[in-house]
């Protein structure tokens, strides 16, 4: 579809938001259909790969030295295929997260089928293997390129597939880890920053739609078994904001050294990528022999820690092994998330926590789990910066329902703490380092796409006359809805906060247009 035709179909979406809103809400629900079957896809692939591993060291350790050499020399030939399947498709590797970011903003443009299928199949023998990544972030990816298919199978505009394709991302957390509203929040929190009904209605009808799919595949359980959770006193909040803090910090830690692990990579001895990836599958085989419980994922370690004592000596390894060896495996650019590996060194962080606590009969021994979930949660929103996200998601994968008003003050302490460290968000700082590194061409992008900007209240542009305004160049404003009342646009319109502006624009303008309209500029 060509310029043109995108602009003026993107006109007729606006002109009738009845009828729109309600194709985003049916589109929505066939997104979180198709996106609930490949992340399924993808969950059943881990769950195998990573049984099938556990098994297989169980064995080797009672073998003679042959054997082992034999899964090392698969591990190189793993190493062989994931090197060439990142370079077939270089937008599958990592994360993912910072990749839906940019193509939101227009800034990256993704290929949805040879992302889908390279994810899925470098997801699973990566993960598989031991490196010490998440599901998560794949998923998110995965359910983005679902719904960028479905749009483009359909023809949408590009502001209908920025919205579908928020859906997909929303849909893809949910049926990663069985967390519906977490999904729908963090598409809204952290990739979308928008909280209009043109987002949030096809989010939750993808985002519960993909769940109930995925519960109906895999059950109803939550993704970490920590049972007994009791009701926090209000005399332990004290404790709430010390754990925060040092969780808070923890977060810090993680995301320098998630940016720096490029430093180590940097040094001679790796000639390419293949070299860092060798290096991290071996890793991974060591380790596998004597500290297994670092590798994949990680969620049953937290359950682990959650429902068995173990030492604080053990403790402090584990969280030196699992820390060290996430920044090994995803420095090394294979495509998988540090989300899921985050949470688990937040849980670790925790359980050091509650054990010097108990130590100390500072606490009760029953309420160390608490304490776990509580890091978790403070840990997410200090690295990531999404405070709602931590808070819905963690009590969503605990069930963990009563503890929302310490989650939440753990959340908000931990967000305060990286403000003042002056840490960056690490999906926002993962995107503008992509940007830098591999700047796409521009002939590459849509070059302009009408956006849909939320007016927050104290924004430079809020209670002013359009015709005041200095608007970027090459930029038409052309439409405003506040509330059910659709305003035709003149030079005399005042904007007020709560407004939502739609806007053609280039794509390098819109993130100066975001931070006009949320007061940051």
């Amino acid at each position: 579809m060509n310029d043109r035709k995108q602009i003026m179909g993107t006109y007729k979406s606006i002109s009738d938001w009845h009828n729109f809103r309600l194709r985003l809400f049916l589109e929505g629900i066939l997104t979180g259909i198709f996106a609930g079957l490949v992340i399924s896809l993808f969950r059943w692939g881990l769950t195998e790969a990573e049984n099938w591993r556990g098994q297989l060291y169980h064995e080797l350790a009672m073998r003679d030295w042959s054997s082992s050499a034999y899964w090392f020399a698969a591990l190189l030939l793993i190493a062989a295929v994931l090197y060439k399947l990142t370079h077939y498709e270089p937008m599958a590797a990592g994360s993912g997260i910072p990749q839906v970011k940019g193509a939101l903003l227009g800034l990256i443009k993704m290929r949805w089928f040879h992302i889908m299928w390279v994810k899925l199949t470098a997801g699973i023998l990566g993960i598989g293997a031991g490196l010490s990544l998440g599901r998560e972030g794949p998923s998110i990816q995965l359910g983005a390129v679902s719904a960028q298919g479905i749009s483009r199978l359909l023809g949408r505009t590009r502001m209908e597939e920025r919205y579908l394709m928020t859906s997909g991302a929303s849909a893809g957390l949910a049926a990663a880890f069985n967390a519906p509203l977490a999904g729908v929040i963090f598409a809204l929190e952290e990739l979308h920053r928008n909280f209009s009904i043109m987002v949030l209605l096809p989010s939750m009808a993808a985002a519960m739609t993909a769940t109930v799919i995925s519960r109906a595949l895999f059950g109803r359980d939550t993704v970490f078994d920590i049972p007994d959770l009791q009701l926090l006193p209000l005399n332990y909040y004290g404790i709430v904001i010390l754990v925060a803090l040092i969780a808070g910090l923890a977060g810090v830690i993680f995301n320098k050294g998630l940016l720096n692990i490029g430093r180590f990579y940097g040094l001679p001895i790796f000639k390419n990528q293949l070299h860092k990836i060798v290096f991290a599958l071996m890793t991974a085989g060591v380790l596998g022999f004597y500290l297994p419980e670092v590798l994949g994922g990680g969620n049953n370690l937290i359950n682990h820690v959650a429902k068995t004592p173990v030492s604080l000596q053990l403790l402090l390894l584990f969280l030196a092994g699992k820390l060290l060896f996430t920044l090994i495996s995803y420095g090394c650019g294979v495509p998988g998330g540090f989300f899921l590996p985050m949470l688990v060194i937040g849980a670790l962080s925790g359980s050091i926590c509650a054990n010097v606590l108990i130590s100390l009969q500072i606490i009760e021994p029953i309420y160390a789990a608490n304490i776990v979930v509580i890091a978790m949660a403070a840990l997410f929103s200090s690295s990531v910066r999404a405070p709602i996200t931590g808070t819905v998601l963690i009590m969503e994968m605990t069930a963990s329902y009563q503890q929302l008003l310490s989650l939440a003050i753990a959340a908000m302490v931990a967000f305060v703490i990286a403000e003042l460290c002056r840490s960056k968000p690490i999906y926002e700082e993962l995107l503008n380092r992509m940007l830098q590194k591999d700047k796409p061409a521009p002939a590459a992008l849509e070059q302009r796409n009408v956006v849909e900007i939320a007016i927050c209240s104290g924004s430079s542009i809020a209670n002013k006359f359009i015709k005041d305004i200095k608007w970027p160049h090459n930029t038409l404003l052309v439409d405003v809805k506040r509330g059910e009342e659709q305003l035709i646009p003149t030079g005399d319109t005042r904007l007020m906060a709560g407004d939502f502006i739609y806007v053609l624009t280039e794509n390098e303008y819109i993130e100066e247009l975001q931070a006009m309209a949320a007061g940051e500029k």
